[in-house]
């Protein structure tokens, strides 16, 4: 009778987990439902895990490979901000006094690459690329350049002197208190500039804060002409 029932408790167990695949009561080595759960949700936790690991690595990645490219486009956005556009005319001549008291006109500088920038002491953007200007002038000037800033003075507020001496510039500055000089060429914004080559004509003309990298890209090559 011991071995029937033995018998028939160890049928019953093995239908049990075969037809219901789930473990028998008292039966210790078959997992239990919540096991085998407990189980797939930290197997899936993992790889939820890994993936995210994984894809982090690949966002640092991109990103570290792409800071060359970034400072590239900076450069390249900087410079096209301002482009000069190519022109072709005589350029007018203009008869002004400069800081000292003394008669001058752009006919003075004949023969030269002139770089006529108009300008004015209230006006935000003018200051922020005379440090550009002046740099530029200092490479360039044994080439056969200048630089003729001429204020325009129809606000006449700061003493142009105090502003050279302040930003240190050593080109030209004529002071305009008629506007003799953005009538002549048109100007109708600060900063503009205009680029007159060795035979008089105007070449190049923008508006706004010009860089050093457009400077070179444009100007440069007059230079050389």
């Amino acid at each position: 009778m011991t071995v029937l029932r033995a018998w028939l408790a160890l049928c019953l167990r093995s239908t049990c987990w075969k037809k219901l695949n789930k473990p028998c009561r008292g039966d210790s080595r078959m997992p239990s439902k919540r096991l085998i759960a407990r189980a797939r949700s930290v197997s899936s936790q993992g790889i939820i895990m890994l993936v995210v690991g994984v894809g982090l690595m690949l966002v640092a990645l991109a990103g570290f490979l792409a800071i060359p490219k970034a400072a590239e486009s900076v450069s390249q956005l900087e410079e096209g901000l301002v482009v000069p556009a190519a022109v072709n005319y005589p350029a007018p001549d203009v008869s002004l006094t400069d800081l000292n008291g003394k008669p001058v006109s752009l006919a003075d500088y004949d023969g030269q690459v002139i770089l006529y920038n108009a300008w004015a002491t209230w006006c935000p953007p003018c200051k922020a690329e005379m440090p550009t200007l002046q740099a530029y002038y200092e490479k360039h000037r044994g080439q056969g350049f200048v630089i003729i800033a001429i204020e325009d003075g129809l606000q006449g507020d700061i003493d142009v002197e105090t502003f050279v001496k302040d930003f240190g510039l050593t080109f030209p500055v004529w002071p305009d208190p008629t506007n003799k000089a953005t009538t002549a060429f048109g100007v109708t914004g600060l900063p503009t500039s205009f680029v007159i080559d060795r035979e008089g004509t105007v070449r190049l003309t923008w508006s706004g804060k010009i860089s050093m990298a457009a400077l070179e890209k444009y100007v440069t090559p007059l230079l050389a002409e």
